[in-house]
């Protein structure tokens, strides 16, 4: 078994599949790399699925050697809209492997490890690159027009410098006055941090700060300043450059709903099919058994008419005029639509794609699961997801500081300072089986609203490592609104603190600026936007891997200790005289065969090099 830099190695970037939008029928060019330290080959081939069964495709040719690897090319017909594969590899010697997306291996794997390749990419191509910026209205700025309106009934309103109560009772009453205009008044800032686009978390009436809870969904919220505030934050953004992407939930509304209240103890109301009533709509079921979050029932005709289907729809209006918005984020996709034996979570997510293929063809779908999400999206209708589960919590797992004894709900049981090799493997088991359009816009976030930060968590010192892995794994980098301000919380109640403008809070000035490179590095590197992932060492304290694409290669190396002996072979990566560093200042050596690095503590470097296949 060769060492993990020389192993072979396929993914499913434009590097090794040609076609990264094949349609039904289409014959498309697959590619391996492989070193010539496995020895000498005997064949190769792609097993792959066909209408339910599995079949060999003939053995894959030679294509081009370079630095002491082969190329190897085939051919997969997509004979079904989805497609698994894996390749199988034998010796001279008798030695025989396989590669899948979990990595390379002796024995023969299960299908659901398989790399995966579909006819559903139809990812819009500014969200390729592109760098998300969530915020919660009520906690990111307040205009001088938020003095004007009085606080809403529920709330229990708070000066922007007060604290933040982070658990208890009323923590979801904490009003801070945060509005649309308050937002589009500092979108500066978000061009500063880098961000593509905005993501707002829900911003229809409620019964809460977070606004989970709507109440109706015929009207912005007027606290938040109403239909022409969004319309106007909306044109503000793009005149700058930024899409804008809004929030609903599509499990539950708030008990106050209209729709709710109108068919409470009403059987014969025309909303009484919305939700799970019974005796005769006296009880209910609910979200998480919430009593205030009585679960939708997809069942109805009538709630799909509202909310998700056709140009009259809530998810419609979202995306014309006057809002225009260019997408909607779906919180709690995993659970809408499923209760017991129901289960319509797939009608409503496709319902809900086809409505915005409608009304804007190149619109953005994101999915927010509180679990891995491989096995539910393949991208006919979610193009994007946020997980926790392939970058959140290998990476709080690793930089996690020990001589600390909180925990945080979200990341949830399971082993803290896990090593840089179990890093790689969680990335792998969890993000590497899926398509690779999904891949390259799963979001990548430390934290968000609904966690406490990974600054308090971590080790210190750690958090700018940690962002440089959010941008330059494979995905889209998601920063939650004061991230780039190094702000601390224990929860994800405590973690909604209003930005401090004005020195309310604590800050760390430096961080700004790592965003800011960060993004410009990102930006500027095609590796890093659409390249391959190849891992090159993984150790307890440190790992390196290379981003590649037809035109240039990025190297990375982050750690967590002190690591003396990183090193990988010469042939792994080439070019590497003439390297370029883009982050970190550090340099690399060359020893004889090998590549060496020595490591400081929580150190991050990014290098550019020479495309692998020139």
């Amino acid at each position: 078994m060769p060492d993990l830099d020389l192993q072979p190695h396929h993914d499913g970037s434009a590097l090794y599949v040609a076609n990264q939008r094949p349609q039904l029928g289409d014959k498309i060019k697959i590619r391996i790399r492989i070193h010539n330290s496995i020895g000498k080959l005997k064949q190769v081939l792609i097993r792959k699925s066909d209408s339910g069964q599995s079949v060999f495709t003939p053995a894959v040719k030679p294509l081009i050697h370079r630095h002491g690897w082969d190329w190897y090319e085939g051919v997969i017909v997509i004979s079904n809209p989805e497609v698994h594969y894996r390749f199988f590899l034998e010796n001279t010697k008798g030695e025989s492997f396989w590669l899948n997306a979990t990595g390379f291996h002796d024995l023969d794997q299960p299908d659901r490890d398989d790399f995966r390749i579909n006819t559903h990419n139809t990812v819009p191509k500014w969200a390729t690159g592109a760098i998300l910026y969530q915020v919660m209205p009520d906690r990111f700025a307040r205009s001088a027009q938020a003095d004007k309106r009085e606080a809403p009934l529920w709330a229990e309103p708070k000066t922007w410098n007060s604290a933040v109560k982070a658990r208890g009772n009323g923590v979801n009453e904490q009003f801070f006055g945060g509005d649309l205009k308050g937002i589009e008044d500092h979108l500066d800032h978000l061009k500063k941090v880098g961000a593509t686009i905005l993501q707002l978390t829900p911003f229809f009436p409620a019964g809460s700060s977070h606004r989970y809870d709507a109440r109706s969904f015929d009207q912005v919220d007027p606290v938040l300043g109403g239909n022409s505030a969004l319309a106007s934050l909306v044109s503000k953004a793009h005149e700058m450059g930024i899409k804008v992407i809004g929030e609903l939930s599509l499990n539950h509304s708030a008990n106050t709903h209209e729709w709710f209240v109108s068919a409470f103890k009403e059987p014969s109301a025309p909303e009484s099919g919305f939700y799970y009533f019974a005796e005769r709509n006296t009880i209910y079921d609910s979200w998480r058994t919430a009593e205030t979050r009585p679960k939708f029932n997809w069942g109805s005709a009538e709630i799909r008419k509202r909310l998700i289907e056709g140009k009259a729809s809530v998810i419609a209006r979202g995306l014309k005029a006057p809002f225009q918005l260019d997408g909607w984020r779906i919180a709690e996709a995993g659970a809408m639509g499923r209760l017991r034996q129901d289960d319509y979570n797939q009608q409503v997510a496709n319902t809900v794609r086809e409505t915005m293929t409608q009304a804007n063809a190149d619109s953005l779908l994101i999915g927010e699961f509180g679990s891995d999400s491989s096995d539910q999206v393949q991208g006919h209708n979610f193009s994007a997801t946020l997980s926790y589960a392939n970058f959140t919590k290998p990476t709080w797992r690793w930089l996690w500081n020990t001589n600390q004894y909180k925990e945080e709900a979200q990341i949830g049981l399971g082993r803290k300072a896990i090593s840089g090799d179990e890093l790689r493997q969680l990335h792998n088991c969890l993000a590497g089986t899926s398509p690779w359009h999904l891949r390259l816009h799963n979001l990548n976030a430390l934290d968000t609203h609904e966690t406490g930060r990974f600054k308090t968590f971590a080790i210190p010192g750690a958090q700018r490592v940690a962002a440089g892995l959010q941008f330059t794994f494979p995905g889209i980098p998601h920063v939650y609104a004061g991230d780039e301000l190094g702000l601390d919380a224990e929860t994800g109640e405590g973690s909604r603190t209003p930005m401090p403008w004005n020195g309310e809070r604590e800050t760390d000035s430096s961080m700004i600026e790592t965003y800011a490179k960060l993004s410009q590095i990102r930006k500027r590197h095609r590796g890093l936007t659409e390249g391959s992932m190849r891992w090159l060492y993984a150790s307890n304290e440190a790992i390196a891997f290379v981003r590649e694409s037809k035109t240039e290669s990025v190297l990375v190396i982050a750690s967590r200790g002190r690591e003396r002996k990183l090193e990988f072979s010469r042939d792994a990566i080439s070019g590497v005289e003439g390297a370029t560093n883009l982050f970190g200042h550090g340099s690399l050596r060359v020893v004889g065969g090998k590549i060496r690095y020595d490591a400081a503590e929580l150190d991050l470097q990014i290098w550019r090099l020479p495309s692998a296949v020139r």
